[in-house]
C-alpha cells in the first residue's frame, strides 16, 4: 500500500498555488510601489530626486544607472510605464524569480551603462522604460534562443500586443530617451542569450511553481 502511495503523482494544493502567486507578484508590485513612493516624494517642493538620473560620462551620473528606473517626470510618466512594467515583467516572472531578478539586474546595469557611455553629454535619463524595453527584448529573444515553441508563441503574442513599442528604439521625439530604450532592449536580448543558450540550460525551463519549491 505504501509502495502505491509513493508512485502517485503529487497534487499541488490550492493554498500553495496562491502562496506562489503572492510570492512571485511581490517583487513586481514592490518595485512599482517604490517608483510611486519616489514620485510622491518628488512631488514635494523641496527634493529634486530626478537629479540622480543617468548623466552620461559624469562620475555622479554613474549612480543614476541604479536610480534611474525608479525616477519619473511626474505621475503621468509613471502611469504610462506602470502597466507595461507589470505585464512584461509579470511574463518574465513566469520563468521563475531567479530569471526575473537576473534579467532585471542585467538590464538595469548593462543597459544603463550603455546609456552612460554613449548618450549625449549634458543630458539626464530617467524612467523605467529602459527596463520595460529590456523585458521586451528578453521575451522576444527567449523562445528562439531556448528553442522553445511555447516561448516563441509568447513572443508572437507580445509582438501583437506591444510590437509598436519597438519604434521607441529610434530617435523620434525630443526629450524621450531612445538610448534607454535601445540599450535596455539590447541588454534584454543579451540576458536571454546568457541565460538560455545551449551551454547554459540550468535556469531554462523552470516555471514559477518549480522555482518556488
Amino acid at each position: 500500500m505504501s509502495e502505491i502511495a509513493r508512485q502517485l503523482p503529487s497534487v499541488t494544493h490550492p493554498k500553495s498555488v496562491v502562496a506562489t502567486v503572492k510570492a512571485h507578484s511581490a517583487p513586481l508590485f514592490g518595485m512599482l510601489g517604490i517608483m510611486w513612493i519616489v514620485a510622491l516624494v518628488n512631488a514635494l517642493p523641496f527634493p529634486d530626486l530626478n537629479h540622480y538620473g543617468i548623466r552620461p560620462r559624469s562620475m555622479p551620473g554613474l549612480l543614476g544607472i541604479v536610480f534611474a528606473p525608479f525616477l519619473h517626470l511626474g505621475f503621468a510618466h509613471l502611469a504610462a510605464n506602470s502597466v507595461p512594467f507589470l505585464v512584461l515583467g509579470g511574463i518574465v516572472m513566469l520563468g521563475g524569480r531567479k530569471v526575473f531578478w537576473s534579467v532585471t539586474l542585467f538590464v538595469i546595469l548593462l543597459g544603463g551603462l550603455g546609456v552612460w557611455l554613449l548618450a549625449g553629454k549634458y543630458t539626464n535619463h530617467i524612467g523605467a522604460s529602459g527596463l520595460i524595453f529590456g523585458y521586451l527584448g528578453f521575451l522576444l529573444a527567449r523562445g528562439f534562443v531556448e528553442r522553445s515553441w511555447i516561448w516563441i508563441l509568447v513572443a508572437l503574442l507580445i509582438l501583437a500586443g506591444y510590437g509598436s513599442l519597438l519604434w521607441g528604439v529610434l530617435p523620434q521625439h525630443a526629450g524621450i530617451s531612445w538610448q534607454s530604450h535601445l540599450f535596455g532592449f539590447l541588454a534584454g536580448v543579451g540576458a536571454a542569450r546568457l541565460l538560455f543558450s545551449s551551454q547554459r540550460r540550468v535556469i531554462g525551463g523552470r516555471t514559477a511553481l518549480e522555482d518556488a519549491n
